[in-house]
């Protein structure tokens, strides 16, 4: 196989993998109602705190962290960083436009951080540290989220050691996660939408 299929193929197989959200399935077999039908809407683990409690939405946060370790180890052992970080990527695009939940997902951040603590495991913690200071000044997820995303950029993006391709593919990530908050800003700053 090509480096270019092989490429192709690790995309579209985090693509899929993201694309499995435990935390509608989880509610689904359960009986509950689904996670993006109340609340924020966002079938997170946040918002699953909301409404199923801390046991569910740290399963939920286990479950997607666990997933995005093992797609980066298996990108990582195939690919060169730079086309690794591209496959994040693709895993953050299957759980915000899931094939198998209607393209309606999550935003990506606890799959970004176990994406990044399989590549650069120091910076995942400086982001979790990041989260938790954030949330003690502003007491607002999704800002605190902004403070983890962006320290795991960087450390992605330090990761890639200058190599363009890989630095783009972490500064993209990190703009898409932003992107996905829009609602959450609008919200913030009192505009509707």
């Amino acid at each position: 196989m090509s480096a270019a299929a092989l490429f192709g193929l690790l995309l579209l197989g985090a693509y899929v993998a993201g694309s499995v959200n435990f935390s509608i399935l989880a509610f689904r077999l359960t009986g509950r109602q689904d996670p993006r039908q109340a609340g924020s809407g966002n079938p997170g683990a946040t918002n699953v705190y909301r409404q199923a409690g801390p046991g569910w939405a740290l399963a939920v946060l286990l479950l997607d962290m666990g997933r995005a370790v093992g797609v980066a180890l298996a990108a990582g052992a195939l690919l060169p960083l730079g086309q690794t970080i591209w496959v994040g990527l693709a895993l953050i695009l299957g759980n915000r436009f899931p094939c198998f939940h209607g393209f309606a997902g999550g935003k990506g951040v606890a799959n970004y951080l176990g994406f990044t603590l399989a590549l650069a495991p120091v910076w995942a913690g400086i982001g979790v540290l990041a989260w938790g200071a954030a949330y003690l000044i502003w007491r607002t997820p999704f800002l605190s989220s902004f403070a983890l995303v962006f320290c795991l950029s960087g450390g992605t993006a330090l990761a890639a050691r200058g190599n363009g391709w890989g630095v783009a593919g972490a500064l993209l990530t990190t703009a898409f996660i932003v992107a996905c908050h829009h609602r959450n800003i609008r919200q913030r700053w009192g505009r509707k939408g």
